[in-house]
């Protein structure tokens, strides 16, 4: 019932690739079978022509039967060739197509699936759902559709002059058909397990080479590099056992075919023959009974393989199926309202959230004034990068409200609400792009006064003569052609071009040294202007100007003040600021 279940499920997404992805291209797949059926045909017309060659020519002598003959077998294999040719060009463009669209709409699916489906899901086993999954069921499109447009067609003509020839001989030469029918599904079975276990390791070792490459120095600082190459050598290993044990289901079934092919030419050739002897037939029927049969050993075997190729597609039919069939739970509200257009006030009212049974927030209730900077302290766990997620939509809160200008943010579209924000933080994300293209990020238009305007306020201009090819410059893989505070200066230049009534800082200057904090500390003051600001800090000195500083410990908002006002009341803010200033002067 399982198994039943998984085909059902697989044509019904074979169905949507066909809907979505082929239907749109039906006149570049029409024409592809047609030409498919054209050279499939040939072959059964070239068998045809082989009794005409051998009673007509060879046997009786006519010679004036030998340029026709000879001309017409020339005729075939020229559109054969001409029609193969076409056939593979076109279909080579309409699987790029089809594969370019699932590509397309798989990876925008993920990327609209909550952060916590990315936080259980690593990076690796997704980008092999997207390159590989989706090439193997591309791969198996195109093959039924070659399968159906050539060789079945080449199999019904061949068969068909095989039956005129003589159908006891073609009952002959079938009589071990069905013997193929339980064999043929076991191995079916047995390559659907082996291929989803191959799938399987497949995304593991794609995880295992991300997680590699993004700790390349940790792996060399701690010579761990003879362990990684173990752990891949090992998945390495599983991988091999489970692909050849694949391969060997899927050989299984052409195997048996040739068996039974040969069973049948030998009935076919004991039967047949002494029919010709006794001039029953003639032996220009035999020769071509038996170059259909022959031209048909390759089709056959083809089809034979195809269910073998479509069991490994469906152990990717299947993954590619769970993850279209996992559906974002943050999402837009039927009938949103509209955005606050103005930097406005931010307010938190009796938030509540917790991952499993760990509370996070507590009853976390506040407020950030409109167009003033509001900083959030604490100790690490105490709840503030949560805040931002909230806030943002990246989690939603299972109690209590959040409010942007007195709007609920559960009440606005997820694209209207995080087109209000501008976020800078510690790690920078920047893409292996220009810098131009990292601070434009799709946008074409800003001129280019614009864009000299945002980089000299955040003081990108500074070091841009520094590069080799200036704001054209590669800016590497997570901008690792950039120090750390170039990177941050490169964020706040594309937060000043964003131009959001909202900023979120996290932790912006906390990796830089004292000179690099400096500059990008002035490029966010410039920023932050005449914008509703939240800062998260655990330097306390980089928030001593803010408006209000609001003090979290375990997910509650313990304290709320100026940083002269907190000082002078005591508690956890004046000892993590003594502690704090303590240290300062030790290390001094």
């Amino acid at each position: 019932m399982a198994e039943t279940s998984a085909q059902t499920s697989a044509t019904r997404l074979f169905w949507w690739v066909w809907k979505d992805y082929l239907r749109p291209h039906k006149m570049l797949l029409f024409a592809s079978v047609g030409l498919m059926a054209i050279e499939g045909s040939m072959l059964g017309l070239l068998s045809w022509m082989i009794k005409p060659m051998f009673d007509g020519v060879f046997l009786q002598g006519d010679r004036s039967a030998l340029w026709m003959v000879g001309l017409g077998i020339m005729a075939i294999f020229f559109v054969r060739a001409i029609t193969g040719a076409g056939q593979k060009i076109l279909m080579t463009r309409l699987t790029q197509l089809s594969a370019a669209g699932m590509r397309n709409h798989l990876l925008r699916h993920l990327m609209d699936l909550d952060s916590s489906y990315h936080q259980t899901h690593p990076p690796g086993v997704l980008i092999e759902r997207v390159q590989t999954d989706v090439s193997v069921v591309n791969s198996i499109w195109a093959t039924i559709i070659t399968g159906v447009g050539r060789d079945l067609i080449a199999l019904v003509a061949l068969f068909g002059v095989a039956i005129s020839v003589d159908w006891k001989w073609t009952l002959i030469a079938l009589i071990g058909v069905p013997f193929l029918i339980a064999p043929s599904m076991m191995a079916q079975a047995y390559v659907r397990r082996r291929s989803g276990i191959a799938r399987e390791l497949a995304g593991r070792m794609a995880t295992r080479l991300d997680e590699v490459f993004h700790g390349i120095n940790p792996i060399k600082l701690n010579a761990l590099e003879g362990y990684q190459s173990d752990r891949y050598a090992g998945l390495q290993k599983q991988r091999v056992r489970a692909e050849v044990k694949a391969a060997t289901g899927k050989a299984a079934v052409p195997a048996l075919i040739d068996v039974m092919t040969g069973i049948g030419f030998l009935g076919v050739l004991l039967f047949g023959g002494s029919e010709i002897i006794s001039g029953e037939k003639t032996v220009g029927e035999f020769m071509s009974f038996f170059t259909a049969m022959s031209l048909a050993f390759e089709p056959l075997r083809r089809l034979g393989a195809l269910s073998g190729q479509w069991q490994t597609a469906a152990a990717s039919i299947d993954r590619l199926q769970e993850i279209l069939h996992v559906a974002p739970t943050l999402t837009s509200p039927a009938s949103p309202q509209k955005r606050p257009v103005a930097a406005p006030t931010i307010a938190f009212n009796g938030v509540a959230l917790q991952y499993g049974d760990l509370p996070v927030l507590r009853n976390a209730t506040f407020e950030a004034a409109a167009g003033k900077t509001t900083a959030l302290v604490g100790a690490s766990g105490a709840g503030k990068s949560t805040v931002f997620n909230v806030l943002t939509r990246l989690i939603d809160p299972q109690d209590g409200a959040v409010t942007i200008g007195g709007v609920r943010i559960g009440d606005l579209a997820l694209e209207e609400l995080r087109s209000m924000f501008s976020v800078v933080t510690q790690d920078a994300a920047l893409f292996d792009e220009s810098l131009r293209d990292n601070i434009l990020l799709g946008r074409t238009d800003v001129s280019e006064d614009q864009l000299r305007a945002v980089l000299d306020a955040a003081h990108v201009s500074d070091f841009l003569p520094k590069l080799s090819d200036g704001l054209d410059s590669p800016a590497g893989p997570r901008g690792s052609n950039l120090s750390g505070g170039q990177r941050q200066r490169v964020a706040i230049a594309r937060a000043l071009l964003r131009d959001t009534p909202i900023l979120l800082l996290d932790e912006a200057t906390s990796a830089l040294d004292t000179k690099s904090e400096a500059v990008v500390q002035a490029a966010l003051e410039k920023l932050s202007v005449g914008r509703t600001t939240i800062v998260i800090a655990h330097r306390l000195s980089t928030v001593r100007n803010a408006d209000k500083i609001i003090v979290m410990d375990q997910g509650r908002v313990m304290q709320e003040g100026t940083h002269d006002a907190l000082l002078e009341g005591g508690g956890i803010y004046a000892d993590l600021y003594n502690l704090q200033f303590a240290q300062s002067k030790e290390e001094a």
